[in-house]
């Protein structure tokens, strides 16, 4: 057979000129690829596929790893191989300009790359970079620029569990870096029987990496902008929900303090009439629902008030067993009457808040009540004095927990909404009222069931320990 004769100066610069059409072609669609979406799962699906494509010649299969700062562990994200890569297609390109259209990849063949056996393999992947992290990926992210790795050069190191894992003879690792931060960075290798990475192909998965890079960040930073545009949006919202409010609130003032002063009058003449009729007569029973009806527009008139009325707090020193005791006094009569046994735990000593003792005592009569017309068949109220901690701060904790069945699920979270209310004659603001006055006094009011009924719980911060939040008030 005839001598193969010497590649001749023309066919050289042919096969040159070949090499360098094909890397620009694949550089041009590359970088028209990572233009082409800002969603960053999609554009981390294109930047592997596009690695790995048949088409491209480069890798057999490509892993992403993305770099935590503060840990300094690489969390695998994805991985896509050859075979996975398919799908992958040019559009927009025209026949006449071979440097135009882009690579694209619909959802389902992502949903297909991400189920892959491969895929979840590299996805459960850690490496640590300061305890157990591989040599040449540390190395990698350190200079910032591709590390290769030939054959046997970190097999024999027994922390790079991912060599063997994935059966890796030749790799290489290329750093994604974009201005000072350092992103994460991409694992390739040609598995199989051509187990070379040429200098052609780590050339070019430097380039790819340098663009991947910024287009990872830019991506990022697209997405963050995203979600601060929808936290302002819903702040908006917000904001103007409140005005709104604020709004009915002022004219719900007005009109409750105009009000007021008639309603007084139709209920005293009701009852200065009532007062010279028998109690037998049926105008006498007329007389009687005027008197009632007006008295409890009366008190609601007066929640309404007092909730849209900006209050005004006497901070002084006071204590806080000797106010709970003071409102179980008052009301132990009314507990018998109803048959409630009353079981109260105030340890002795001296609970020393700061606040208004007269809005306190507001407190826990509200809750009292409650309690008590919770209960109408009778039972037991439990009335507890103890001391929590919070944020390393000192609070006294009043537990009221009652045995009336309690509080349907999907009314727990509205309880402290003004106007919401289950019962027949209720306003809905009581509870507003006391978790409102609780937060002016630092604390915090919480409700939940028990086995038997509901429990609410005051949480009041201690004198000594308590922050200065009575400016502005």
């Amino acid at each position: 057979m005839a001598p193969t004769p010497p590649p001749t100066e023309a066919s050289v610069r042919h096969c040159h000129q070949r090499t360098c059409d094909g890397a620009l072609t694949l550089l041009s669609l590359f970088s028209s690829t990572l233009l082409s979406t800002n969603r960053l799962n999609k554009l981390l699906h294109l930047i592997l596929s596009a690695m790995v494509h048949p088409n491209a010649c480069l890798f057999g299969r490509a892993m992403l790893f993305l770099h935590n700062e503060k840990t300094g562990v690489l969390q695998g994200m994805l991985g896509v191989s050859q075979a996975d890569s398919a799908g992958l297609s040019v559009v927009g390109s025209d026949p006449a300009n071979p440097l135009t259209g882009h690579w694209d990849l619909d959802d389902e063949q992502m949903a297909h790359q991400w189920q892959s056996e491969y895929c979840a393999a590299v996805r459960s992947m850690r490496i640590d970079l300061h305890d157990t992290g591989c040599l040449v990926v540390a190395r990698a992210l350190q200079q910032r620029q591709v590390c290769h790795v030939v054959d046997t050069e970190c097999h024999n190191c027994k922390e790079c569990g991912f060599i063997k894992r994935f059966d890796i003879t030749s790799f290489a690792a290329a750093p994604l870096v974009s201005r000072n931060r350092t992103l994460g960075v991409v694992i390739v290798d040609t598995p199989g029987s051509d187990h070379t990475l040429t200098n052609e192909r780590l050339h070019l998965l430097q380039l790819f990496a340098s663009q991947a890079g910024m287009a990872i960040e830019n991506s990022l930073l697209y997405r963050n902008l995203e979600e601060a545009h929808a936290e302002l949006r819903e702040s908006r919202q917000r904001l103007v929900h409140s005005a709104h409010l604020a709004a009915i609130g002022e004219m719900a003032a007005s009109i409750s303090h105009e009000l007021k002063t008639p309603l007084v009058t139709i209920g005293g003449f009701a009852a200065r009439l009532a007062r010279t009729l028998p109690p037998s007569t049926p105008h006498r029973q007329y007389l009687d629902t005027i008197i009632g009806e007006a008295h409890r527009l009366e008190r609601m008139l007066a929640d309404i008030l007092a909730y849209s009325r900006k209050p005004t707090i006497c901070y002084s020193l006071c204590d806080l067993r000797s106010v709970l005791q003071e409102c179980l006094d008052d009301y132990v009569n009314v507990f018998e009457d109803h048959g409630i046994q009353l079981q109260a735990t105030l340890p002795s000593g001296y609970w020393e808040v700061l606040g208004d003792a007269h809005q306190l005592k507001q407190i826990f009569i509200n809750l009292l009540v409650n309690a008590q017309e919770a209960m109408r068949q009778g039972g037991i109220l439990k009335v507890t004095l103890t001391e929590a901690e919070q944020l390393d701060k000192a609070f006294a904790s009043v537990c009221i927990e009652d045995t009336g069945g309690g509080i349907p699920e999907d009314d727990l979270n509205k309880v402290f909404t003004p106007f919401f209310t289950t019962k027949h004659h209720g306003t809905g603001l009581g509870l507003p009222i006391v978790h409102r006055i609780v937060q002016n006094h630092g604390g915090s009011l919480r409700v939940a069931n028990s086995a038997s009924g509901a429990v609410f719980t005051v949480l009041l911060p201690l004198a000594e320990y308590r922050e200065d939040f009575t400016t502005g008030l």
